[in-house]
């Protein structure tokens, strides 16, 4: 199978996937909103949440990074069995080390939240302090299915480590309805940790499928288990400090009214659905292929595929951004404003998701150039920007928190997210070049020419609308649902008389996405 056609099939399974896992996503973001609000208890549940999380992303997001790279290369040396029995140790002494950092979380946990929010009233203290022990065990399952991921994505095999998250989300989702109503947000954290047990398990049976097998061993001398913890220190870094701001907003956010955490995580969960569904898929379906080309001493090849994937997502993330910017109020009001999620918590959590989509792009792009450096076995460059870019964004926070309260926040993350990306392009073009290039240019413009002629349309027609469409939900959904629809006719229009190349590439996305619901 052609390289093009591989990294097509890989991005649709992941696309399918991700649409089920999102939509189970917003379905748990809905049940939470529905049973808590956006209230201290929910602020809490966040922020203690933010520690598991955090470890996914920093350990977790390392070993994803660095798993293929690292397993390619065996494999292209025809040393697969071998490859297999590294990636047994490195589970065992990773498990090993979790296990001992969940039991000192544990004991630290006052003095975590005590740092981590200073703002917060006694009682929301206490209560975050519980939740936060009830739910560090969900790291080792969050961290070890990243590393499943990365091994089964190597092995091509893309679909049960995109439903992970569907997983989890799942067991959050019952958690919030049933467990919830019987023991309050204690049972929603227990919950959390079932679904991110059930989030790991479901790619065990598909990694013994793809060849591998587990050894009681902890070969620390092994020279590939030695090159994969020297490249993932870098990364570990790199994410951590990233991933670190998070912690600073919270932080920041604590200080500020009721609910200011809550409504920043709402709406960056909305942000985070269309580079879910697309971005991420992209990003994920590339990645082995570079990292085979690298071994291959494929570079021209490799800048090849990375300038395309860069057109498809700022095809996709532009539109998206706008859309989510002028449907804020009207989305939100439909997805969350029910039971405790009152008008006020609505619109906080709109101020928040316009100044996040600002950044979409940045945030959109940055996986994939990030992935590219990953891919040279360079993890030292993205380290440098995540260092700049943490400045960028602390700097902006302090300054913009007075006059905009919460929506600085997320604005400050937009600009760090933008520098992070316009260093990340220069910086590879250095690397690779041929990535940035007059086409591209041209491109980039039309997409933001075709974007702006949407945002019109969308304006004009919401406002005619809410006028026309009044009731309840189903009035509501009918409103936001023609919006995206035409919205999208009008871009993808504007698009097509621009001949903007890489929409035949989402044209044929979405082609085949039509077939394989038909069963063709």
């Amino acid at each position: 199978m052609s390289t093009g056609k591989v990294i097509a099939r890989a991005t649709l399974v992941i696309i399918a996937m991700s649409i089920l896992s999102r939509l189970l996503g917003f379905g748990r973001e809905v049940a939470i909103a529905h049973g808590f609000g956006a209230t201290a208890a929910t602020d809490a549940y966040v922020l203690a949440f933010t520690i598991p999380y955090l470890f996914m992303g920093v350990v977790g997001g390392a070993m994803a990074a660095t798993v293929v790279p690292v397993f390619t290369e065996y494999v292209t040396k025809g040393q697969r069995d071998e490859a297999w029995k590294l990636f047994s140790s490195v589970i065992n002494v990773l498990g090993l080390a979790l296990l001992a950092v969940i039991g000192l979380g544990i004991l630290l946990a006052p003095y975590v939240i005590n740092l981590m929010a200073p703002g917060f009233p006694t009682e929301t203290e206490k209560l975050a302090v519980l939740l936060l022990q009830i739910m560090l065990p969900s790291v080792l399952f969050l961290v070890m299915g990243n590393v499943f991921m990365g091994l089964l994505n190597a092995n091509n095999v893309f679909g049960p480590s995109a439903f992970g998250p569907g997983a989890m989300n799942l067991g959050i989702i019952f958690s919030a309805l049933v467990l919830g109503k019987i023991y309050g947000i204690e049972g929603l954290a227990v919950g959390t940790v079932g679904g991110a047990a059930l989030s790991a398990l479901i790619q065990v049976p598909f990694l013994y499928k793809v060849g591998f097998r587990w050894y009681p061993t902890l070969d620390l001398r092994h020279p590939g288990v030695r090159k994969l913890f020297s490249l993932m220190l870098p990364v570990l870094a790199s994410i951590g400090f990233a991933q670190g701001y998070i912690l600073i907003e919270r932080m920041l956010a604590s200080g500020l009214v009721e609910g200011s955490i809550a409504a920043l995580n709402y709406a960056y969960k909305l942000l985070l659905l269309p580079q879910g569904l697309f971005v991420v898929a992209i990003s994920m379906a590339i990645f082995p292929t570079l990292s085979r080309m690298v071994s291959e001493g494929k570079l021209e090849e490799m800048g090849q595929i990375l300038a395309k994937g860069i057109r498809f997502i700022f095809l996709i993330s532009i539109p998206a951004g706008v859309g989510l910017m002028i449907l804020r109020e009207p989305v939100i009001k439909l997805l969350f404003e029910r039971g405790a999620f009152d008008e006020t918590a609505s619109h906080m959590t709109a101020v928040a998701l316009f100044f996040y989509s600002i950044g979409l792009v940045g945030q959109s792009l940055s996986p994939l150039l990030i992935r590219g450096f990953y891919a040279l076995q360079d993890v030292y460059t993205p380290l440098k920007i995540t260092l700049a870019m943490v400045a960028v964004n602390v700097i902006s926070a302090l300054l913009l928190i007075g006059p905009l309260q919460h929506g600085g926040l997320a604005l400050a993350n937009s600009i760090g997210m933008t520098f992070n990306m316009l260093m990340l392009v220069w910086l590879l073009q250095r690397r690779i070049p041929g990535i940035v290039d007059k086409s591209l240019i041209r491109f980039c413009s039309g997409t933001l020419a075709a974007a702006a002629v949407m945002a019109l349309a969308v304006y004009g027609l919401d406002g005619f609308l809410a006028g026309l469409f009044k009731g309840g939900t189903l009035a509501l959904a009918g409103r936001v649902a023609i919006d995206i629809i035409v919205g999208a006719l009008v871009y993808f229009a504007v698009a097509f008389l621009l001949r903007l190349d890489e929409l035949k590439m989402a044209m044929d996305l979405g082609k085949q996405m039509l077939n394989k619901v038909r069963g063709e």
